[in-house]
């Protein structure tokens, strides 16, 4: 997964207009026999930042508009000491609903209310929204990129593809946290379209981005409030075009609310594949090694520490939740008997596979944990950088889960990053935090670093490795 957060610097401005300039010869976005675009956006501001223009212009040639909050972005300041969710969600709203009149003064808002940051596991509700819409073939629907590497932004562009695709209705996604963590060789240049934006129309944009004060304004002087949305990353949407992109299409499926019990089941399963599995798969078909694991020092050394921190020379048995391509899991390999790595992502796995074929005990397996969980116990459990995916009740049985998947003296190593990311419920810390209180496990050694928490888990009773090998009664 690309690794980002709002403090970031980003990619300059001045390297994406480079790049813009060198293909002035994009395909231009028609709008003939569109009647009405709907705009789709995961949080309360995406829909100025990718699609303001569109908004502008479908307002200049009389076009019907819809806008589409699938969450209300309450989390957008998680510690904030000033503004609670129900606060920011409140504002966030009114912000939108301003920022959608500038753009376009017949628009209509219309709210979902999904929890930020976990709209993956709640898209039913936002394909329930869109079946309302009634789409047809003269709709133009626009969503977030389902390769923006921010889930709920996945999963917004994935429900508006789908939903599009079933009613004929034409789609398109806009890219908006792309702008800042990618280089231009990320993007997927054979499927961009570009809308140049009239001056009225940049002029109404940079209008609307300024309703959005709770994001581009500190909302105090504390700790916790301070800007979400800094100048660098403002200044990819106040350029004179915005760019859009012809998404893949898929043979995903999502139930709206209100399907019996087992289709439910079956689109939460959908909804994990849409904005989490059909990700990755598509990350890795480009990049065999899209987050530097085999090429990066702090890659390289957190193996090395994860590795160091196991209190025992050898395991029978291990687990590894989240193996992804398996760089990780050769070096475990190297210290039991038999390995079992799971993932959600089919490529990753395959990757995986391909890497290790060579050791005979390792295996992998596509499973989704927790709702899938693997037969038998294991003496060592190795779950890094996984846990912030999760929900809150995926991430507490998960760690319940965990108790029962030990031996006696079974093991359990987390590790996470640390520094909050866009796209993700929570940071590392939080992740440990659950973990430690509902696995009743208890912590053997933990390595804290300004960029990664490391826990080692046991069973309570179970001494030091001084005491265990005999260095010390």
């Amino acid at each position: 997964m690309v690794t980002f957060t709002h403090e970031d610097a980003g990619t300059a401005e001045r390297i994406w207009a480079d790049e813009l300039d060198r293909r002035a010869d994009l395909p231009a976005l028609g709008l003939d026999g569109v009647e009405r675009v709907v705009i789709v956006a995961a949080h309360p501001d995406d829909e100025t930042l990718g699609a303001g223009g569109l908004l502008a212009e479908a307002a200049a040639r009389g076009l019907g508009a819809e806008v589409v909050l699938a969450t209300l972005g309450e989390a957008s300041h998680p510690h904030s000491p000033t503004h609670p969710p129900a606060r920011l969600a409140e504002l966030r709203e009114r912000e939108s609903r301003r920022a959608a009149a500038l753009l376009h003064p017949d628009a209509v808002v219309h709210v979902v209310g999904a929890p930020d940051g976990r709209l993956p596991e709640n898209a039913g509700r936002l394909a329930s929204a869109l079946a309302d819409l009634r789409l047809g073939s003269r709709d133009l629907v626009v969503a977030p990129w389902e390769g923006d590497c921010h889930p709920d932004h996945e999963a917004a562009g994935a429900v508006a593809r789908v939903a599009a695709e079933a009613s004929g209705a034409r789609v398109l996604q806009y890219p908006v946290w792309l702008w800042h963590w990618a280089q231009p060789s990320d993007v997927p240049w054979g499927d961009a379209i570009s809308l140049a934006l009239t001056p009225v129309a940049r002029r109404a944009k940079a209008e609307a981005l300024l309703a959005h004060a709770t994001q581009i304004r500190p909302l105090s002087d504390a700790a916790g409030d301070e800007v979400l949305l800094h100048a660098g990353f403002l200044a990819h949407f106040r350029r004179q075009t915005e760019l859009y992109l012809i998404p893949a299409p898929g043979p995903h499926e999502i139930a709206p609310e209100g399907e019996s019990e087992g289709e439910s089941e079956g689109a939460r399963r959908g909804e994990s594949d849409a904005a989490g599995a059909s990700h990755f798969d598509r990350m890795l078909e480009d990049d065999p090694d899209p987050w530097g694991f085999e090429t990066r020092w702090y890659e390289k050394r957190k193996r090395a520490l994860t590795l160091a921190s196991l209190p025992d020379e050898r395991y029978r048995r291990a687990l590894e939740i989240g193996c992804s391509t398996g760089v990780l899991s050769r070096e475990l390999a190297a210290r039991v008997d038999e390995l079992r790595g799971v993932d959600i992502s089919t490529r990753a796995l395959e990757l995986a596979r391909r890497r290790n074929v060579d050791l005979p005990h390792a295996r992998f397996d596509r499973l989704e944990v927790p709702r899938e969980w693997p037969d038998g116990r294991f003496d060592l459990v190795v779950i890094s950088e996984v846990g912030y995916y999760l929900d809150d009740a995926g991430l507490e049985s998960t760690a319940r889960l965990l108790d029962g998947a030990l031996t006696a003296g079974g093991v359990v190593v987390a590790c996470h990053w640390r520094h909050p990311t866009a796209g993700r419920a929570r940071p590392g810390d939080e992740v440990h935090t659950v973990l430690r209180a509902h696995s009743g496990l208890a912590v053997l050694a933990s390595h804290v670093e300004e960029d990664f928490l490391l826990d080692v888990l046991v069973r309570p009773g179970r001494r030091s490795v001084a005491r265990e090998t005999g260095v010390i009664g």
